[in-house]
């Protein structure tokens, strides 16, 4: 099973993120633009043995502006796990598994058609990310803590207040009520004060 699943990234997926502008190192797809690093994953399971071999699709995009936000060091060839957007395939594509399984009974065609039609719509979805604010924009729209921190620093050094604010309602709707609020409640006053915009909260 191993070397089917060898055969489905080289024969298969290599070829088709190739026509897409993406570079292939080890099971790392990735490609940049716009001061961003768009990455796909292959993950395979602790799990596997000779006879099952279960993997996931893991995707990420990583922003360079995102990331001296956060002060942290740019990463020219970031790893999934360092990136500032990521979801599993399933999250960004319809129909397709949370998990691959690959046995003597897997019919082959159809999990190549599930996973490139799958990949297709990641690409897709890529296309519409170009720039950090593409990413803050994905979590307000949730809205989302995750990245929450930064989305206020991106959008109030734009000077979108409005935006700002309309984030901040959404997220104090959705967990006002819970303990940890408070810990987040101080952190964005802190950014609103930074900015000299008021913080109502």
């Amino acid at each position: 099973m191993q070397q089917r699943f060898n055969d489905l990234i080289k024969q298969d997926v290599k070829p088709f993120l190739a026509g897409h502008g993406f570079a292939k190192k080890s099971l790392n797809f990735s490609k940049s633009a716009n001061g961003l690093v768009y990455i796909i994953n292959f993950q395979k399971s602790a799990g596997n043995s000779a006879d099952h071999v279960m993997f996931y699709v893991n995707c990420g995009i990583y922003s360079a502006e995102l990331a001296r936000l956060q002060s942290k060091e740019i990463q020219t060839a970031p790893q999934e796990p360092e990136c500032h957007f990521r979801a599993r395939i399933e999250e960004l594509a319809r129909a397709v598994p949370a998990r691959f399984s690959l046995t003597d009974d897997t019919n082959m065609n159809d999990l190549r058609d599930t996973l490139l039609n799958g990949l297709d719509e990641v690409v897709q979805f890529y296309d519409t990310m170009t720039g950090a604010r593409s990413i803050v924009d994905y979590y307000v729209a949730g809205p989302y803590l995750h990245l929450s921190e930064e989305s206020f620093e991106l959008l109030l050094q734009s000077g979108d207040e409005a935006a700002a604010r309309r984030y901040l309602e959404a997220l104090k709707d959705k967990h006002g009520s819970e303990n940890r609020w408070a810990i987040f409640d101080g952190k964005y006053r802190a950014i609103f004060s930074k900015y000299g915009v008021p913080y109502e909260s």
